[in-house]
């Protein structure tokens, strides 16, 4: 449906202070496990990733910054959304997102202060099932950027579908103050303390691990998507960018960027009168929100010897045989996983739970 009514006017992501977060963290928690219960080829996986942000032109026109950063590299993507209120007090809030995403090992806050949203995925390759490889995408998400993981559940003739997003987390349940990753000074708020960080992610954090298998299609996107577009339309964005095909191979990059921009700018649509003056449905109300929208898309393929060597020779991530660890509790027994090694077929899933923190570990950030 659509409304004539002029275009509603919502102010920036709000900072939420320290003592506010802390009591809403135990019930945002969440540490799940999604196994698919069947087998594909024991071989590494990668991701095949590209990136597209822009700031809503409108706030762009209006001199603000944009504050999203996003992370692309073979083992982990990311988006993380700064808080464009931070801007008020003089603070660039673009700054810690991006020494997050940069420093993501050691959340080097040293160097800079404002804050964020994010989420964050990475693939583990070690862990194993019946002694055979079975890959799984380690996330976690802290505060309303999400993630969507697409699949061909009826086989290569098959459409995109989605088999797992991530949820945000907003405190109140409100649009402009999501749970946050801050480093703050008595400017913002008085009561900050560097253990509220930590506490926000050990006991607010969302952390799933799911099976991952090749040919999935990963969207990690800021708010500026997912508060404008539903999911059914992002997942129709990427049938037509990505339609069935016969053969498997991995997308070109230009048609993971077509993918990644077409998305931004879908979003952005959301907050434009049609030609007869009605503004579309949005999951956030008519009209949508003009904010800044960042959206990488990855694909996931096999890892081979020759992105070993490339990225080797470029210094992108050292030391390549070691493999990032999923640490949230990635298992698997007879019961479920049950080996298979031709074509992929439509897997079921289930969910276990585990109450063990994630620990991340080195990652460098794609400018």
């Amino acid at each position: 449906m659509a409304s004539r009514r002029g275009p509603v006017q919502r102010s920036p992501t709000f900072f939420v202070g320290a003592e506010k977060q802390k009591k809403d963290l135990d019930a945002f928690q969440r540490r799940e496990q999604q196994l698919a219960e069947v087998y594909y080829k024991n071989k590494p996986l990668c991701f095949n990733a590209c990136t597209y942000q822009r700031t809503h032109p409108v706030k762009a026109n209006a001199g603000h910054r944009d504050a999203d950063a996003t992370l692309v590299s073979p083992m982990a993507v990311g988006v993380a959304d700064g808080v464009s209120q931070i801007e008020e007090y003089g603070i660039d809030s673009s700054e810690l997102p991006t020494e997050l995403l940069r420093q993501c090992e050691e959340l080097a806050f040293d160097q800079c202060i404002g804050s964020t949203t994010l989420v964050l995925a990475l693939l583990d390759n070690s862990t194993r099932i019946h002694g055979k490889l079975h890959p799984m995408i380690a996330v976690i998400s802290i505060g309303d950027c999400e993630l969507v993981i697409l699949r061909r559940l009826q086989g290569r003739s098959g459409p995109l579908e989605l088999v797992f997003h991530t949820e945000m987390q907003r405190v109140d349940g409100h649009c402009q103050t999501p749970l946050q990753l801050a480093r703050v000074d008595e400017r913002i708020d008085a009561q900050f303390h560097d253990s509220i960080t930590v506490e926000v992610i050990e006991r607010g954090s969302a952390v799933h691990c799911i099976s991952a298998y090749e040919g999935d299609i990963v969207i990690v996107g800021s708010d500026g998507v997912f508060d404008n577009l539903y999911l059914d339309e992002v997942a129709a964005i990427a049938n037509t960018v990505l339609p069935p095909s016969s053969t498997q191979r991995p997308t070109h990059s230009s048609q993971l960027t077509n993918m990644s921009k077409r998305i931004v700018e879908a979003a952005h649509q959301k907050t434009r009168a049609t030609a007869g003056g009605f503004l579309p449905e949005a999951p956030i109300g008519r009209g949508g929100k003009m904010d800044d929208t960042s959206c990488v898309v990855a694909e996931i393929i096999e890892w081979t010897e020759a992105h070993q060597k490339l990225y080797a020779r470029e210094e992108f991530i050292p030391k390549w045989s070691n493999f990032w660890h999923c640490q949230v509790g990635c298992e698997g027994d007879e019961n479920e996983l049950q080996e298979y090694d031709g074509e992929m077929t439509p897997p079921g899933f289930h969910r276990k739970r585990s109450k063990r923190p994630l620990v991340s570990h080195p990652l460098r950030l794609h400018n």
